[in-house]
């Protein structure tokens, strides 16, 4: 039996706000949130992460007019919005351009050379599907789109599709929009800068864009990797990158996402993850290439 906790007022300030939400959240009130979480996005919050589920939620509670996160949790439940709008504050948003460059170095040195060795020997057709799982706002997949760009533009022939897809629908509409503050600039070499990002003007000084380029190769949709249903179905991708994704998820929902990941890489594709992350302690379907980056081995199953 779980003893319903007193609900303190929320109507200080945010700072204040937060420390009175920690201070009524019970064990057993965590662990609500905890396996709601992990049901609906498979992301497995630890008890050690407590103060980061109130600090994401304090601020919703209060906008909501609501006591206490018991009474959150009951709103939560019972609205499928409300539920978006929490998966939208626990997701977990890092990112930034060109982020682990080692994996676009791997794309120049390794990737472009042997599609185009393979496109000229008849092997591979002048069509690239790429697939950015986990994009956040936007900056991965575009970053992707402007390494291939450049190498294989479109008035040679070349066909290049990237899909980013995210958790969040938060993150989705920031990456859809392709706009970022200027100083994000200095992630982003200068070539490319120049090539496929316009410089804000007017109102929108002091921000850069996605030119049309790169709008147009880019697609943005919400994926639930948890969910099994909602895998697109349109691969064979070329590339897959996942990074920084699996860190998140319980052993036994990382070998799942990474079975239905292998399911749409293509047979000779890429699988690209975070400097943390290990495939072949969750499958025998993979062999290493370099570390984090991962081809189908010949044979095997999860």
């Amino acid at each position: 039996m779980i003893t319903e906790l007193p609900s303190p007022k929320i109507d200080a300030a945010p700072s204040d706000n937060f420390a009175v939400l920690s201070q009524s959240v019970s064990e057993a009130d965590f662990a609500l949130f905890q396996r709601l979480i992990e049901g609906e996005t498979g992301i497995y919050l630890a008890p050690v992460k407590k103060a980061l589920l109130v600090g994401r939620l304090a601020t919703r509670v209060r906008q909501l007019g609501i006591r206490s996160l018991r009474d959150y949790y009951k709103r939560v439940v019972a609205d499928p919005d409300e539920r978006m709008h929490m998966i939208d504050r626990i997701s977990t948003n890092e990112t930034q351009f060109f982020r682990e460059p080692l994996h676009f170095d791997f794309l120049m040195n390794r990737v472009v050379p042997e599609w185009r060795t393979k496109e000229r020997a008849g092997k591979r057709p002048r069509h690239i599907r790429v697939w950015s799982a986990g994009c956040s706002t936007g900056e991965e997949p575009f970053s992707i789109a402007m390494t291939l760009l450049d190498h294989f533009p479109a008035s040679t022939g070349w066909r290049l599709e990237v899909l980013a897809t995210d958790l969040s629908t938060r993150v989705l509409e920031k990456g859809c929009l392709g706009a970022w503050p200027l100083e994000r600039s200095n992630q982003i070499p200068a070539a490319y800068l120049k090539s496929y990002m316009l410089r804000g003007t007017g109102s929108q000084e002091g921000t850069m864009k996605a030119g049309p380029e790169l709008q147009q190769v880019v697609r943005f949709e919400r994926l639930n990797l948890h969910d099994e249903t909602a895998y697109p179905r349109s691969g064979p991708f070329d590339l897959i990158f996942c990074r920084n994704v699996l860190i998140y998820f319980q052993p036994v929902t990382k070998v799942h996402v990474v079975r239905r990941l292998l399911d749409e890489l293509a047979p000779d594709g890429y699988l690209l993850v975070g400097h943390s992350e290990n495939l072949n302690q969750l499958t025998d379907r993979v062999r290493t290439v370099v570390p984090t980056v991962y081809m189908l081995a010949a044979a095997g199953r999860v």
